[in-house]
């Protein structure tokens, strides 16, 4: 067994997130053959992930507050404590905290057979998608 140390909460790049996003690490790749990385996300009101895929998929699971996700050509969809969400390989989507509440979400996914091509960033999400 591994106790790991605490690792210091990081703010993720204005390249990559609107507003303010914070990230605690939980899990990541240990030994060879391991792929999976956990993180704890938070999210202030408006804040939000770019457009975005995972080689691999991922799966988000509500913590606090009220999120927002939206596909690529699909509807914005409203999430709360205890759901989850699943984003297959290659869909394009954001992710982010509603217009009037903080959000925190565990967001789950296997690194690609390139780790630096598990996750390719697009466009930030417009303040007019992210109200529609």
């Amino acid at each position: 067994m591994q106790i790991d140390p605490r690792t210091p909460t990081t703010k993720n790049p204005p390249e990559q997130f609107t507003g303010d996003v914070w990230l605690d690490p939980i899990a990541f790749p240990r030994e060879d053959g391991q792929r999976m990385v956990v993180a704890k996300v938070r999210f202030a009101p408006g804040a939000r992930t770019a457009w975005h895929s995972h080689a691999r998929g991922q799966t988000l699971h509500i913590t606090q507050g009220v999120a927002w996700v939206q596909s690529r050509g699909g509807a914005k969809v409203e999430a709360h404590p205890g759901q989850t969400l699943y984003c297959p390989p290659g869909e394009e989507h954001w992710h982010g905290a509603s217009a009037d509440s903080f959000m925190e979400h565990l967001a789950m996914l296997d690194h690609a057979d390139d780790p630096a091509a598990t996750t390719t960033w697009l466009e930030h999400v417009t303040d007019e998608d992210y109200l529609a």
